[in-house]
């Protein structure tokens, strides 16, 4: 079996099981079983592609962290939220630690828009966070980071910047979905807009550390 086989077969099995859990599970309170299993699987496969494959060790290292928050995440006990959070933050950890060209450091000058971004969703978001303010704060900086190390990567990576753009997106519609909206319809409208845009983001920074166009 090649890399490449073994990769886009992942790939395969990670959408289909993505897509189960758009259809059954996202949209959902409290997802099922089965559904919680889907959605954590559907990442765990990203990483396994990403061995698989030989992709760089901190983006296979950073979707089996992200995995680990995807199954945290559906959990509903004692600080589970805060530890799916935290499993989060360092997946974006090491995404920003493979990112990184210092070729291209100069455009982190692009990271103003970003810098912006994270300042005017400190004043909106964490008054909503009560317990959380201080991890949610954190967490906004840090994928701030990630996306500003994103855009130092060469034209050949470009699908790991669209990627870091998506996740990002993601954590937006997140935020919102968790601290802002009260209404189930728009919670639940949030949740099958997040999903699809995270899962590509996640493809994607793997694609792209691959060098796929």
């Amino acid at each position: 079996m090649t890399p490449d086989f073994a990769l886009f077969a992942c790939l395969a099995a990670g959408a289909c099981l993505a897509s189960l859990y758009l259809c059954r599970g996202a949209a959902a309170e409290v997802p099922a079983p089965a559904a919680v299993f889907a959605k954590t699987c559907s990442v765990v496969l990203l990483s396994l592609g990403g061995l698989l494959a030989a992709a760089p060790l901190h983006v296979t290292v950073g979707l089996a962290l992200c995995a680990l928050g995807d199954y945290l995440i559906t959990r509903r006990g004692n600080h589970t939220l805060e530890y799916a959070i935290a499993a989060f933050a360092l997946g974006h950890l090491s995404y920003a630690d493979w990112m990184y060209t210092s070729e291209n450091a100069m455009r982190i000058l692009w990271v103003l828009p970003l810098v912006a971004l994270a300042i005017s969703t400190e004043f909106w978001l964490l008054p909503r966070t009560f317990a959380l303010k201080f991890g949610v704060r954190i967490y906004i900086w840090i994928i701030t980071f990630m996306a500003a190390r994103a855009l130092t990567l060469p034209y050949e990576n470009r699908l790991a910047i669209i990627g870091a753009a998506l996740f990002v997106i993601s954590d937006l519609l997140l935020a919102l979905r968790l601290f802002v909206a009260r209404d189930p319809g728009r919670q639940r409208l949030l949740s099958l807009l997040l999903w699809p845009a995270y899962w590509l983001g996640q493809a994607l920074i793997l694609l792209g550390s691959l060098g796929y166009p």
